[in-house]
C-alpha cells in the first residue's frame, strides 16, 4: 500500500513563518521549495534557513519533501549536500526528462549518504514530469532507480512546452495525466497531480480533484492551506463506495470464491478484480 500523500502543501523555503504555520493545517506532506519560488539571489539564504528549520523543528507525522533545483542548475549539488545531512529524506526532482537525470541525483545521494553515515538508499525521490519529453520517457525514468516512490505532474511547464493555453477543463493535459497515472499504477508509485492556482475557486478545485481521481491519481500538490481539507475529503472513498465494498467482502468471505469462480451481490457479478477494488477502498477507509 502506498504512503498517504493526498495533499502536498507547497511552502517557499525562504519564509520562516510558514515553517510554524504550515503543519497546523495538517497536510499529509509539506514540500519546501528551493526552486521556482526562490529568486536566484536568495537561493543560498533559503537553503540555509531550510537546513536550520529541518534540524530544529518537529513536524511530527507530516512527511517533509524538498523541491530542489534541477540537475542542470548550479544550485543542484549544494541543495542535496545540505539538506540530506540535515535530515531530509524525500526529494522532489523537478523537470525530469530522462533516466539520466534521476541517475545523476542517485549517484550524488549515494555519495552524500555514505559520507555522512546515513543508511544507503534511505533518501527517496519524487520525479517531477513537466515536459512532453518527460511524459514520453516516464516509464524509463521511474524504473531507473529504486529510490523513486512517486511521480508529480507540472502542468504549467508542460503547457508552455507544448505552446498551448492551460484550460479549466484540462483537455490539453489528458494524455500526460493518463500516461503518468498508468505508469504510477504499474510501478506502485504515488501519482501527484499539478496545482490548482486559483485557491478562491473551491468548486473548480473539487471538480478537478474528482477528474484526476477518475484517471488514477491519488495525490495533488496545493498552494494554499484551504485546499488541504478539500483534498482529503475528495480523495477519500465515498460512504456509498465503502458500504458497497463491505457488502462485497462479506459475501466473498461467506462464499469463499477468492481462488476462482464468481458470485452475485445485489444482482451484479463479483470476481477477483472487483474483490481487489473493494479491498483497496476499505484500506483507504482505514487510513482516514
Amino acid at each position: 500500500m502506498k504512503k498517504r500523500m493526498r495533499s502536498m502543501l507547497f511552502c517557499p523555503a525562504n519564509n520562516p513563518k510558514l515553517y510554524y504555520t504550515a503543519p497546523s493545517y495538517k497536510p499529509d506532506c509539506i514540500i519546501f521549495d528551493l526552486e521556482d519560488a526562490i529568486e536566484v539571489n536568495e537561493k543560498d539564504a533559503a537553503r540555509d534557513l531550510l537546513v536550520e528549520g529541518i534540524k530544529t523543528l518537529d513536524f511530527k507525522d507530516i512527511e517533509i519533501f524538498v523541491r530542489i533545483n534541477g540537475v542542470t542548475s548550479p544550485f543542484f549539488k549544494a541543495d542535496v549536500e545540505a539538506i540530506v545531512p540535515a535530515g531530509v529524506r524525500n526529494i522532489r526532482l523537478p523537470m525530469c526528462q530522462s533516466a539520466e537525470d534521476v541517475q545523476t541525483l542517485c549517484r550524488l545521494l549515494d555519495a552524500v549518504e555514505e559520507e555522512h553515515h546515513i543508511e544507503l538508499g534511505s533518501t527517496k525521490i519524487q520525479v517531477g514530469i513537466e515536459t512532453p519529453k518527460g511524459v514520453l520517457g516516464v516509464r524509463e525514468i521511474v524504473s531507473t532507480c529504486e529510490r523513486v516512490i512517486a511521480i508529480s505532474f507540472g502542468a504549467e511547464d508542460y503547457t508552455a512546452s507544448l505552446g498551448v493555453e492551460r484550460t479549466i477543463k484540462g483537455d490539453e493535459l489528458l494524455f500526460a495525466r493518463s500516461m503518468i497515472a498508468n505508469v504510477a499504477s504499474m510501478y506502485d508509485l504515488v501519482a501527484t497531480d499539478t496545482v490548482w492556482s486559483d485557491f478562491r475557486d473551491e468548486e473548480g478545485f473539487v471538480e478537478e480533484i474528482r477528474r484526476v481521481k477518475g484517471l488514477g491519481f491519488n495525490s495533488k500538490s496545493c498552494i494554499h492551506p484551504s485546499q488541504v481539507e478539500l483534498l482529503h475529503k475528495t480523495f477519500a472513498p465515498s460512504k456509498e463506495d465503502v458500504e458497497k465494498a463491505q457488502k462485497i467482502l462479506e459475501a466473498v468471505e461467506q462464499a469463499q470464491v477468492e481462488k476462482g469462480g464468481v458470485i452475485a451481490v445485489n444482482g451484479k457479478m463479483v470476481d477477483v478484480p472487483v474483490i481487489t477494488k473493494a479491498r483497496k477502498i476499505m484500506a483507504l477507509r482505514q487510513k482516514e
